[in-house]
């Protein structure tokens, strides 16, 4: 039987090509992501502008155009890059906001009254021992702020005659104590830079240079604000009686306390973050703790206020009592049409009436923390922004610029600069580090 050969074919490979989809037609492309950090720039360049051109009050008119200016760089220095918020367009911002406008006003002289008032009161303090003026005939003369305020005044009372006269503004010292504060509040519980040392300290940085360059504090950083160093001891305050539960044993609580009595020493308008920081510290740290910041925060701010007090109790209360709530000699030029000076300025018996509101906002905000407790930094801050804007809007003797306070101490607790479920464990890096919303490109953003 002859043999059969079985022949098999070669195996062949099959190879598919991918299939490109076909672009579908008419679909419309994907929206650039909205640039947040240019559209702010430019509303504060907008802001600045219109201020330069509408006050009458050169100081302010000197920041207005400086501050466009700066702000319209930063804008352009952000829309280049393809990062969120970088250190460059920061940087000019707070230059031309802050930097630039008030070398220029040291120069040219020009101030808010504020800054006279608190260097004459230096003034006094060094050479009388008390800084109220006994018999005040102008309205310069009077110095409505707490003994403590007259310290910003003394280098210029010491040194004011001699070279380094321009070091001696006493805005600088203004400045220098509210970027510090702020920027210390960024520190971590173990007292370093929350995260890796140079990410925390660039955070930290880039935190504190957008609140300064934001014109609601710059404005008054460049012309005279005395408000922002009892803001700056304000928010320091805070963070540290948040902090208070991390350092057990007899020092707990008393850099708290030290920073609370500081603030209070300083203006009338520090005194409610007493009973809302000490609410917070009882609540994380103990009533022992709570005690002993209350001691060193009342025993700080008696020291510097009783003894000047009974030097001449007459002039203190001229002063520090009834100038601000205009029944002092001279009426009080802080006049903006909020609520309390409308009831006080128009309405029969308005001023008892805003009184009256005011001490029962008061007593609501003190009741909300017995009734409910804050057990955050945020929770304090929130609590105490919602007390002094009530308040602000209901004293007699009120102007807009007071608003920064509950501004300040909303926003910075809010976006980032101090976030304690983070810091704990040490994961608080660049601002908005963890949002979706900042990442570009698959990268997440550093300050350059």
């Amino acid at each position: 039987m002859p043999s059969t050969t079985t022949v098999t074919a070669p195996a062949t490979t099959t190879v598919t090509a991918p299939v490109t989809a076909a672009p579908a037609v008419g679909k419309p492309l994907a929206a650039p992501p909205v640039r947040w950090d240019v559209v702010h720039l430019l509303a504060c360049a907008a802001f600045a502008l219109g201020l330069a051109l509408v006050t009458t009050l050169t100081p302010h008119r000197v920041w207005g155009v400086c501050a466009a200016l700066g702000y319209g760089t930063a804008a352009l220095l952000a829309a280049r890059d393809p990062r969120l918020w970088t250190g460059r367009a920061l940087r000019a911002a707070t230059v031309g906001a802050v930097l630039l406008p008030l070398a220029l006003l040291i120069v040219l002289g020009g101030a808010q009254s504020e800054v006279g008032v608190v260097e004459h009161s230096g003034a006094l303090l060094l050479h009388t021992g008390s800084p109220y003026p006994a018999h005040p005939t102008a309205l310069d003369d009077y110095n409505p702020y707490l003994p403590g305020m007259a310290l910003f005044g003394l280098p210029h009372a010491l040194l004011g005659d001699t070279a380094l006269a321009p070091l001696t503004d006493a805005r600088l010292w203004f400045c220098a104590a509210f970027v510090a504060c702020m920027y210390a509040t960024t520190r971590s519980r173990t007292g370093h830079a929350a995260g890796s040392a140079r990410t925390g300290q660039t955070a930290g940085s880039a935190r504190t240079a957008l609140l300064v360059s934001f014109p609601a504090v710059a404005l008054p950083l460049a012309v005279g604000g005395v408000d922002l160093p009892v803001i700056g001891l304000m928010c320091l305050g805070l963070a540290l009686a948040g902090r208070a539960d991390s350092g057990p044993g007899p020092g707990a609580g008393v850099a708290a306390g030290l920073a609370i009595g500081a603030a209070a020493a300083l203006k009338w308008t520090a005194w409610p973050l007493l009973p809302v920081a000490l609410v917070l510290i009882a609540v994380t740290a103990g009533r022992s703790t709570a005690v002993r910041a209350a001691a060193t925060a009342l025993l700080t701010a008696a020291a510097a206020v009783i003894p000047v007090a009974l030097a001449d109790p007459h002039a203190f209360v001229e002063h520090v009592v009834l100038f601000p709530l205009g029944k002092g000699g001279i009426q009080s030029p802080a006049t903006s049409p909020l609520p309390g000076h409308l009831l006080a300025e128009y309405v029969p018996g308005g001023f008892v009436l805003a009184v009256a509101l005011l001490v029962a906002s008061a007593v609501a905000v003190a009741v909300s923390l017995v009734v409910r407790p804050p057990h955050t930094v945020r929770a304090a801050a929130d609590r105490l922004a919602v007390g002094l804007g009530l308040a602000m809007c209901l004293i007699p003797a009120t102007r807009f610029g007071y608003l920064v306070y509950p501004i300040v101490l909303a926003v910075w607790f809010r976006v980032g600069a101090y976030d304690e479920r983070r810091e704990s464990r040490g994961e608080l890096g660049d601002i908005g580090r963890d949002r979706a919303a900042w990442a570009t490109n698959g990268r997440t953003r550093h300050d350059s």
